[in-house]
């Protein structure tokens, strides 16, 4: 019997910043994006984070908004009103630019933790484009490949309690864009590393 081969996976590392909870209610007022890696029959390709990546700006969709949520972007609403891109306008440049990166190879969004960032990308895609070029379940949570691969709760993930190998150079700067390329770095960390070291 043939093995279907099928085709590369090209990781794209998103961060959302976002002024509520949930999509809908609440408004996703950046997003950013950077190419983490590939990876194909012969294994993972790392990229360089900071070569393919994307940035847009939105406007809120609702009047509705977490104060708490807003500080932690430090994004200004009333600026975003009047200079946000309209979210039809971002996603669908989204859509184009996922598709070029990604030619010959099958989409995947990364996040750490992917969750929360799927569930406002997702949302948005569907809402606004009509479609998701990584499809209804194209997306890999940093958190879950670190407690697989480390043998520890999924719970139990903190950036603290990983080994310092893994951790990126980069600073988390709560800006999409910044935090999308030190997600990338982390993503292909983890992606190389065998897990702990077995006891001598």
């Amino acid at each position: 019997m043939a093995v279907r081969r099928s085709r590369p996976s090209l990781y794209i590392s998103v961060d959302i910043e976002a002024d509520g909870p949930i999509p809908g209610p609440y408004s996703m007022l950046s997003l950013g994006a950077a190419v983490a890696g590939v990876q194909d029959a012969g294994g993972f390709t790392a990229a360089d984070p900071e070569a393919r990546t994307f940035y847009r700006e939105l406007r809120p969709i609702s009047d509705d908004f977490v104060p708490e949520a807003l500080a932690v972007s430090g994004l200004d609403r009333e600026r975003l009103s009047l200079e946000g891109l309209e979210p039809a306008l971002a996603l669908g440049q989204f859509t184009r630019w996922v598709r070029e990166v990604s030619e010959g190879a099958q989409p995947v969004m990364c996040g750490y933790p992917a969750s929360y960032d799927w569930t406002f990308l997702y949302w948005y895609l569907i809402r606004f484009t009509g479609e998701s070029p990584f499809g209804h379940s194209g997306c890999l949570d940093m958190k879950t490949l670190y407690a697989t691969k480390a043998g520890v709760p999924l719970r139990a993930v903190a950036k603290r309690s990983m080994p310092a190998e893994l951790l990126p150079r980069r600073r988390h700067t709560h800006h999409a864009l910044d935090d999308a390329v030190e997600q990338a770095e982390l993503f292909a960390h983890l992606m190389a590393w065998q897990g702990p070291a077995s006891p001598r």
